[in-house]
């Protein structure tokens, strides 16, 4: 490990389980186990246990945090619940997105999740837009877990009674295996499962009791990413940057309602402009024909060889066995059943514009976030 990499919490742990450690986000991170593929479908078909301690997790309060975070994110908060969770977006003068992230009301606060390697410009750039007398706390002592998979419930369950009740997008606080902890219904692979914020001290014991569950395997990175495009999920750096808008990476849904109608948030009038007249590009899913994979950066070009978009993220997905992709396309392109060509590695590949996400979403629903 090299001293630009920090560990994490758990970097022994996953060491004595066999993980494959990498550099990730400034972190040496576990890449896989017994190999990504095996981890992906005993994800799906099981339940996976992912550390995600990279990830900033931040308590921001006050008595104007709750109007300062709306000048930056789409989001309802005024209408968001006690211990119910949305996916935002922190956006900037332009409407470029900053960062991609899940905010929480819980009590007097709210609790926001950011992206581990954009964490620190996060912060900094929050610090200077909030009102002053709002405080950020950067909750550097927190680590965070991840559980997904459609038996998650079934092991966790059995640590913490009640987290059964929980619905998607739904929180509390619980006790596993005598550590206190921060239970989020909710998850990045498109799966039913959790997300476990407890203090590192304890998160050995944590991830030691979960993964002592018979359903449970640990899971790297890899499989993480797979799973996550597999269920048209995008990744900051890669499908999200600050060039991006939100109508263009189809997440418009993080545009609530309210404030669509008042605006007030960063960016509000080039949205609201591209939400009426439409973007000039979108992204799109593609099934790529053949059994090799493009990766992020081959380019779709027209019938003359000119490049007219490219692929944000490409790999091969073990559940349907084929080479899928998300790519950023002109608007005559993105219909689906278009068919494009790609240009990876002195090669043209076929492909198909498809609806995402490429594996239904399985999400427990109960009670979820009005």
């Amino acid at each position: 490990m090299s001293e630009a990499e920090k560990p994490l919490p758990l970097d022994a742990w996953h060491r004595a389980r066999g993980g494959r450690m990498v550099p990730f986000a400034g972190y040496a991170m576990p890449v896989q186990y017994e190999g990504i593929i095996a981890e992906h479908l005993w994800t799906r078909q099981s339940a996976g246990l992912f550390d995600v301690s990279h990830m900033g997790q931040l308590l921001v309060a006050g008595a104007e945090a709750e109007k300062g975070l709306e000048k930056l994110l789409p989001a309802d908060l005024a209408g968001l619940k006690e211990g119910r969770l949305r996916y935002s977006l922190l956006l900037d003068v332009d409407g470029g997105i900053v960062d991609d992230l899940m905010v929480t009301r819980r009590g007097d606060h709210f609790y926001v999740v950011v992206n581990g390697a954009t964490k620190a410009g996060d912060i900094d750039y929050m610090r200077d837009k909030l009102p002053g007398g709002v405080v950020l706390d950067h909750m550097k002592e927190q680590a965070l877990l991840a559980l997904q998979g459609p038996k998650a419930v079934d092991a966790l369950a059995r640590l913490a009674p009640g987290v059964e009740e929980l619905g998607f997008m739904t929180g509390g606080a619980f006790a596993i295996g005598g550590a206190r902890a921060w239970v989020s219904r909710s998850g990045y692979t498109g799966e039913d499962g959790f997300e476990i914020s407890v203090a590192a001290r304890d998160v050995e014991a944590v991830a030691e009791a979960i993964a002592g569950q018979p359903e449970v395997k640990p899971i790297g990175l890899g499989a993480r990413d797979s799973l996550r495009l597999e269920a048209g999920l995008p990744l900051y750096g890669h499908d999200l940057d600050i060039g991006t808008t939100p109508v263009e990476a189809g997440l418009a849904f993080a545009l609530s309602k309210r404030r669509r109608a008042e605006g007030g948030f960063a960016g509000w009038h080039r949205i609201m402009k591209e939400l009426a007249d439409g973007p000039i590009r979108m992204r799109v899913g593609l099934f790529v024909e053949g059994r090799q994979p493009v990766r992020e950066g081959a380019m779709m070009v027209d019938v003359e060889g000119s490049e007219v978009g490219k692929v944000t993220s490409g790999g091969y997905s073990p559940c349907l066995e084929r080479p899928i992709a998300m790519a950023y396309v002109p608007l005559a392109y993105a219909a689906a059943g278009t068919r494009v060509s790609l240009a990876a590695r002195g090669k043209l590949f076929a492909g198909i514009v498809t609806p995402m996400p490429f594996v239904p979403h399985r999400y427990h629903r109960k009670g979820a976030a009005a």
